[in-house]
């Protein structure tokens, strides 16, 4: 039995070395553009174009402040601070409400709202852009934060209420059952029971939501034009002038508009993880 047990135990350990050589390769092939990132941040221009993906040969600090004054990075930040915080209440407010309507109420037509959902995540969202450009045009929403809020908030919703559906519908009905039997009313269901087990299926519908809208550059290139209200993801534009782009400056803002969604996400990605993965338990 001994010999055995150190046959198995062996075996055990072996597939756990090929498991971490094989998660090790993973991290650096993943987290080296990064380093090459950071590394071409603080180089000249020259000495990137003589070594794209070596060390620094002579530290360049400037290439960050020149970034944020020329790319206007402080206030692009306060603006996709607005646009992001936007989008992420909106799709959690109207998601929340139309799911536990979807998932908790016996209403009708429930089916085909679903199937019309699981449409528009499939269409292409360039299929609407000239007719959404000329009616914003006409409801004085463009060139306008809030304008360009809802077209992220209407973007995103079809994907946020499947998933927070899906993650309601694994929440035991004997809830509000139980509840309805106190007397409770709808509104107290979802104020005093849903919404307090369902926080990590609204946690991970608004990170991904802020982040569609952090990261978007085609919507705000297309439906805002003044200066002062584009959002940061727009401040590589600062950068080009007619054939040539300063690469350490463009890499230099790549870092500063990367560090906060990576800070944020690596703090939280237990609970990202857990509340994508919860809601599809049931479907």
């Amino acid at each position: 039995m001994t010999v055995d047990f150190k046959r198995r135990h062996g075996a055990v350990k072996q597939r756990i070395w090929h498991y971490y050589c094989a998660l090790t390769f993973l991290a650096v092939f993943s987290g080296s553009p990064l380093l090459v990132l950071l590394f071409n941040s603080l180089k000249s221009s020259a000495d990137i174009g003589h070594d794209p993906l070596g060390l620094p040969r002579a530290v360049q600090f400037s290439n960050f402040t020149g970034a944020w004054n020329q790319g206007k990075i402080g206030q692009s930040l306060l603006n996709s601070a607005i646009l992001t915080l936007g989008t992420v209440l909106g799709t959690c407010l109207v998601a929340g409400l139309s799911a536990f309507a979807m998932a908790r109420l016996k209403l009708r037509g429930t089916d085909a709202l679903l199937f019309y959902m699981f449409v528009m995540v499939a269409l292409p969202v360039q299929m609407f852009l000239v007719p959404l450009f000329f009616l914003w045009t006409q409801l004085h929403l463009y060139d306008t934060l809030y304008g360009l809020i809802l077209i992220h908030v209407a973007l995103g919703l079809p994907f946020a209420i499947l998933l927070l559906r899906s993650y309601l519908l694994s929440i035991p009905r004997e809830f509000d059952e139980a509840a309805r039997l106190d007397g409770a009313s709808n509104w107290d269901i979802l104020r005093r029971i849903i919404l307090p087990l369902a926080w990590p299926g609204l946690f991970t519908v608004g990170l991904l939501a802020g982040l569609r809208a952090y990261n978007d550059i085609f919507f705000a290139t297309i439906f805002i034009q003044t200066d002062t209200r584009l959002p940061v993801s727009t401040a590589f534009l600062a950068f080009q002038q007619g054939f040539t782009r300063d690469w350490g400056l463009t890499s230099a803002a790549g870092v500063m508009i990367m560090l906060p969604v990576l800070v944020l996400f690596l703090s939280m990605q237990r609970r990202f993880v857990e509340g994508l993965t919860s809601g599809g338990l049931k479907g």
